[in-house]
């Protein structure tokens, strides 16, 4: 965040970001000083759909964006079979 000068949100997807609400609240503890702050509730029942899980005050938005990572790798794969550039 100090290289980017900040961010406007941090996002969880894939596996564990999608279900491991105590990972993701292991993640963010201790980075109320950078405006990040989790709604413990939110958290906890967000797991496997999209969600805003930070808190009302948190300067900085914290989500669950669910993705198919399965899909994304069949078609990078098929991407580089067909030598078409990965995007």
């Amino acid at each position: 965040m100090a290289a980017l000068g900040g961010a406007h949100a941090i996002i969880f997807t894939g596996g564990i970001g999608e279900n491991a609400f105590q990972i993701r609240a292991e993640i963010c503890d201790g980075l109320g000083s950078l405006g990040i702050l989790l709604d413990p509730e939110r958290n906890r029942t967000t797991l496997g759909v999209e969600g805003e899980i930070s808190a009302a005050e948190s300067q900085t938005k914290v989500w669950v964006i669910p993705t198919n990572e399965e899909l994304l790798i069949a078609r990078d794969t098929v991407r580089c079979f067909m030598h078409l550039p990965l995007t």
